[in-house]
């Protein structure tokens, strides 16, 4: 048993899942002690309320509230869990995005602008085709495309900056960015999609299901009464599958990962590099603008489209997401679960303590920092075997090889 544990403990996947675990231990561990500093001094909250507080950041996702007494009551939450699933979907689809541009070697840093463009072109082809000439699923299908072509076109910018110019793709990710945020804006402007309130022009734009677009339910209502999710999170699961079999299981997956690897190498042994680099960048566009178009075609979210000169967070979100699954497809899909949990606990906090929702984002953040040194801990834990090998590298050479040195010389 101990051999079976050692032998898994050694190779450098678990190494990997591991680094990744302290990372998300210690944010909450750190969340654990900023609730009990902000505890002790607020005098608004007692040593039960630092327990609850405390509770709540670790297993919120099961709280149901308090009852008559006042006290929190456990147990299976099925509203919390459907809109964590829901609030997962997006997030997967952008930690996707930035996983499959890093194994190609690539920073996708533009998810966020990516993601915009696919809110711009899913939310228009969703409201502009009338449901009344088109049918509302074939409007579904149009406007989810629309948004992972409009992504991958808005990807394929830095992609072909990158590959033609040499231009790095982080700066132009940067500028691509910005330039959606404003697109996106004026874009919406100048629409006629925006809601009408007390006889004036306001900040949103209608749901989809203002024409009649709502992503299905696929039966997960019956399973999480209550909740925001639907189909978009197993489509989401798909995909990731899809792209860890692409990037594992296929000659273009390979090709991919070679111009990471080494570009020039690449191109040694026949690979496009060029293309390859566009290709990639195209493909993580797709799936940030699909991610825009599963969340704002569920039919029951409005766009805020006058906030969006910032860039918004579940594009950002998708970096830590990717770390944290150290780029695995697979891995991508749970770690997305965990962000999105922590967001539910932040509304937890908010409603049923005098905590605010924001030692949420410091538990991110000590996770975010701590799974960009993933590395070091990886190091870390293999620091024996590390220097077992670098004492074998130093030892001289077997005598099969003096033997052989010898007999050249003579």
């Amino acid at each position: 048993m101990k051999q079976t544990i050692r032998s898994i403990y050694e190779k450098e996947g678990a190494k990997k899942v591991l680094a990744s675990l302290i990372s998300i231990l210690a944010g909450l561990f750190v969340g654990t002690i900023v609730v009990v500093i902000v505890g002790l001094s607020k005098n608004t909250i007692n040593g039960s309320g630092i327990w609850d507080g405390v509770r709540l950041i670790f297993f919120g996702i099961l709280s149901k509230g308090r009852d008559a007494a006042g006290s929190l009551v456990w147990g299976y939450n099925a509203q919390s869990l459907g809109n964590m699933l829901f609030r997962a979907t997006p997030l997967i689809m952008t930690g996707l995005s930035v996983a499959v541009a890093y194994k190609t070697g690539l920073f996708n840093i533009g998810a966020p602008g990516q993601y915009l463009m696919g809110t711009l072109a899913s939310l228009m082809i969703a409201l502009g085709i009338p449901s009344s000439v088109v049918p509302a699923w074939i409007i579904w299908i149009l406007a989810f495309l629309g948004g992972c072509l409009a992504g991958a076109l808005w990807g394929a910018i830095p992609g072909t900056l990158k590959a033609f110019l040499n231009i790095n793709e982080v700066l132009a990710s940067i500028m691509t960015n910005w330039l959606a945020a404003n697109l996106v804006t004026w874009a919406f402007d100048i629409s006629n999609f925006k809601n009408v309130a007390e006889n004036t022009k306001a900040g949103y734009i209608y749901k989809t299901s203002f024409n009649g677009v709502v992503t299905p339910k696929m039966g997960l209502d019956k399973l999480f009464p209550g909740s925001q999710v639907n189909m978009g999170i197993l489509l989401a699961i798909l995909i990731a599958i899809a792209m860890y079999i692409l990037m594992t299981k296929t000659t273009m997956g390979y090709e991919l990962k070679a111009c990471g690897a080494n570009r020039h190498a690449a191109r040694y042994a026949g690979i496009n590099d060029k293309r390859n680099i566009v290709l990639s960048m195209a493909i993580a566009g797709a799936l940030a603008g699909g991610g825009a178009a599963l969340y704002w075609l569920s039919g029951n979210t409005e766009f805020y489209w006058s906030t969006y000169q910032s860039l918004p967070a579940t594009g950002f979100n998708g970096i830590p997401v990717a770390l944290l699954a150290v780029s695995n497809p697979i891995g991508v899909i749970f770690t997305a679960c965990f962000m999105a949990m922590l967001d539910i606990v932040g509304q937890q906090l908010t409603g049923f303590t005098a905590y605010n929702e924001y030692i949420t984002d410091v538990i991110i953040s000590v996770i975010v920092y701590l799974s960009a040194f993933s590395a070091m801990i990886q190091l870390m834990l293999s620091g024996k075997k590390q220097k077992a090998g670098s004492h074998n590298a130093n030892a001289e050479p077997p005598k099969a090889e003096e033997k052989k040195e010898g007999g050249e010389q003579a």
